[in-house]
């Protein structure tokens, strides 16, 4: 796992950094804060170590500048005590919050768990389930009544944004940018082709009126 330290305080940057090399976790330390959010985006570590103080732009804003662009957990080591600082290191999308001096084995703990969480929803994220039927996106196929229904590349891109949008419509303008921003390149015709292609596959497993066409809106499962 690589975790990249963001602390302007070039003591405790080197403790924290040959503190987690010596919990054989691969560690990058920012020695330069003049666009942190950009630095973390470039860099795409499994987790971040950011500092409140930083010179420049507060930890808090730059928080919220990487939650804008990304998931990775971020766990804010500070030395800002007050309650206040912590609820709002939360509201800016902050996993955690541990305050400075901390003690060697429970920054070690903090992050163990905030990654097993993270690993852990990862993948629950690759396989839903929706009405008795199972999208798993690690082997690229449905799953109905034990029954595996193999997918195309494009099916599977479809599917799994309809699964992650259950129960709402999804346009097909909205579909068709979510498959272009995941370098899957599709038109609208191409999109009509799938969704047929689709159907198909799901009616042959005995999945019967799995997708609804809402015309003029979209679909929605």
């Amino acid at each position: 796992m690589h975790i990249l330290i963001v602390e302007d305080e070039p003591v405790i940057r080197q403790e924290m950094k040959l503190l987690l090399e010596n919990a054989l976790y691969q560690a990058t330390a920012l020695e330069e804060f003049e666009d942190v959010a950009a630095e973390v985006l470039d860099i795409a570590p499994d987790l971040v170590l950011l500092d409140v103080n930083l010179p420049g732009e507060a930890g808090f804003d730059v928080c919220a500048k990487i939650r804008s662009a990304s998931d990775v957990p971020i766990i804010f080591v500070t030395s800002r005590t007050d309650s206040m600082d912590e609820l709002t290191g939360l509201m800016k999308g902050g996993d955690d919050y541990i305050t400075k001096p901390f003690q060697a084995p429970i920054l070690l703990a903090h992050i163990a768990a905030v990654l097993k969480r993270t690993v852990r929803e990862e993948k629950e994220l690759l396989r839903i389930a929706h009405k008795d039927v199972e999208l798993d996106v690690a082997r690229g196929c449905l799953i109905f009544r034990g029954q595996d229904v193999e997918l195309t590349k494009n099916e599977l891109k479809i599917l799994h944004y309809l699964f992650l949008n259950k129960g709402k419509i999804v346009s097909r303008r909205n579909l068709i940018d979510y498959l272009w921003d995941n370098q899957v390149f599709i038109d609208d015709n191409t999109l009509s082709v799938n969704m047929t292609r689709i159907r198909a596959k799901l009616e042959q497993a005995g999945v019967h009126e799995f997708i609804t066409t809402k015309r003029g809106l979209g679909y929605f499962i």
